[in-house]
């Protein structure tokens, strides 16, 4: 079960590509994936993230507060900031713009995790930023996406902050309360103990399996979303995705530039600069599709997944060689 694990999540970028490129040249079989359905797939993602977390992730920030904070501030300045100005500096078209932006102000993605363990960088640091700047985004996501796309489409800001909130901050806590009764005490029950026994083996069962859940979610939303708009996407599609591959180029660089000339340490820099330039991208799908009344914003944000997931995979094979790396306990 754990080679199928690792086989599943370590080469995502190329069940990705294969799956998008399945949908472009089929787009029908993904035509009934779209609306609440994709809602709903995303909250599942955001359950088993939820699911595999624990105590430790949230105590561990107060014996390593500043890589953490460090982190989360500079997932929601440099990816918004770039996605802006790139957007405004190739004068991309209202809906392009306002799928970049506002993808660009969304939270870390859980694969940053995998591809984290992968360059031989920080994995529980990586599992913590992605927590937090998780859990924030129902602040800063719509406040920041609010701000910089401003009145060139229409959307709901206030649908932002709610849609935020129903599938990322409820499907986590419900998944982390999930994750708590595995571990309950079962003598407590004798009249139920061998039910909860099952119950505890199940969910221990679906905790394991959770980041291949999120990953087999992440490509149905992404694939469904290419596919739809398949003759958009390739009436323009040098801007488009160089626009994409423009703001996870930059948020990967200026993760690790920034932190790598103020710390000098390596494997902090390869850590946070793995968990800014990825980004939750599903997150995006869904509060394109629910509160924007263009569907092509939506666009953007499905591309970036596999844009950031092949330049993660491709600097994480690049920093896995590297060896007699350790992690800083500061």
């Amino acid at each position: 079960m754990n080679k199928i694990i690792t086989l599943i999540t370590a080469f995502f970028p190329v069940w990705l590509c294969i799956s998008v490129g399945f949908g472009l040249w089929n787009p029908e079989v993904f035509s009934s994936i779209k609306g609440s359905v994709i809602s709903d797939l995303l909250a599942l993602i955001m359950l088993s993230m939820g699911m595999t977390l624990k105590t430790e992730d949230f105590t561990r920030v107060l014996s390593r507060p500043i890589p953490v904070v460090t982190g989360v501030v500079l997932q929601y300045t440099i990816m918004p900031l770039s996605g802006y100005l790139i957007a405004k500096g190739l004068n991309l078209d209202p809906a392009t713009s306002a799928g970049l932006i506002l993808v660009s102000t969304c939270p870390g993605g859980t694969a940053s995790n995998v591809l984290t363990f992968i360059a031989k960088a920080d994995v529980a640091l990586s599992v913590t930023m992605t927590v937090f700047s998780t859990l924030l985004a129902v602040i800063f996501t719509p406040l920041l996406a609010t701000l910089l796309i401003g009145s060139t489409v229409e959307f709901s800001s206030g649908g932002l902050f709610e849609s935020t909130l129903k599938v990322v901050v409820v499907p986590v806590i419900v998944g982390m309360i999930i994750s708590r009764l595995r571990f309950a005490d079962l003598h407590s029950f004798p009249l139920a103990h061998r039910l909860l026994l099952v119950t505890k083996r199940i969910l221990t069962l679906l905790t394991e399996m959770a980041p291949v859940i999120s990953i087999l979610l992440i490509i149905v939303i992404v694939t469904s979303i290419i596919a739809s708009s398949k003759d958009k996407i390739f009436q323009s599609p040098v801007l488009l995705m160089g626009s994409v591959f423009l703001l996870h180029a930059s948020g990967f660089i200026w993760g690790y530039v920034l932190v790598k000339r103020f710390t000098k340490d390596k494997i902090l820099s390869r850590t946070i600069s793995i968990e800014v330039g990825m980004q939750n991208s599903g997150l995006g799908v869904v509060l394109a599709v629910a509160n924007f009344t263009d569907p092509f914003v939506a666009v953007p944000p499905a591309i970036s997944s596999l844009f950031h997931s092949l330049i993660a995979s491709f600097l994480a094979t690049i920093w896995n060689k590297e060896k007699n790396l350790t992690i800083s306990e500061e």
